[in-house]
């Protein structure tokens, strides 16, 4: 996978600089899931985590406020996020932010829990998604913690859901980038069907996942490396 298929150009500028206060509005209880992120990783055993498509930092920050003796690798393709997570993450000891892609980094690292956080809705082909699955477990220490989040369902519970999105979304939003967000993630995102996830989980070298978060066309899952 290239920086290409991620569509680099969409992390960038604006859509860089407003990530935060995006994510804010847009994500219903995005900071709940964020407080209750690191407690899903509570009982990993070695204490270092990979997060590719790290964004600006926000899954770290949760975990070192969490427990400070976590080491953290983080990856993105957007140098701009990067820079920004690294302005966010500075107070903290022991991450490590690269600009790049999973694929850049020493296969001999071995990672006792990942996350893939508001990312594999980006990736438009099932094999570029499972590629990707691929090159984190292949990261990772057996029995390891994997933890996803992002825009899974099929046509009916996508539409069901922005509905409820859409009810709940802040009274401020302007209705024009309100329609224009909901046209993207309609037409111009590449969900995933909660089959489809298990499917690729599973035949890239994962247990079959669990839910543990919800809101509105966002979903949260675990699973572990067999």
């Amino acid at each position: 996978m290239n920086e290409n298929e991620l569509d680099l150009a969409k992390f960038e500028g604006k859509r860089a600089k407003g990530y935060d206060g995006f994510v804010q509005q847009w994500i219903p209880n995005y900071d709940y899931f964020m407080s209750i992120f690191p407690k899903i990783l509570a009982d990993v055993s070695k204490k270092n985590m990979l997060a590719v498509g790290c964004g600006t930092g926000n899954e770290l920050i949760s975990l070192k406020e969490f427990d400070p003796g976590w080491s953290i690798t983080g990856v993105d393709p957007s140098p701009e996020m990067i820079q920004i997570a690294k302005k966010k993450l500075s107070p903290y000891d022991g991450i490590e932010l690269i600009n790049g892609q999973i694929g850049q980094l020493n296969t001999k690292l071995r990672f006792g829990a990942a996350s893939l956080i508001l990312v594999l809705h980006f990736i438009k082909y099932p094999n570029e998604k499972l590629a990707l699955l691929h090159q984190i477990r292949q990261r990772l220490l057996p029995g390891a913690t994997f933890v996803i989040m992002g825009i899974l369902g099929n046509r009916d519970q996508l539409k069901g859901n922005l509905d409820i999105l859409k009810a709940i979304l802040p009274n401020h939003l302007p209705e024009k980038e309100v329609s224009e967000r909901i046209e993207r993630i309609t037409h111009k995102l590449f969900r995933t069907t909660e089959e489809e996830l298990e499917k690729l989980l599973v035949k890239s070298g994962f247990e079959s996942p669990t839910r543990f978060f919800q809101a509105s066309i966002y979903s949260g899952w675990v699973t572990k490396k067999l």
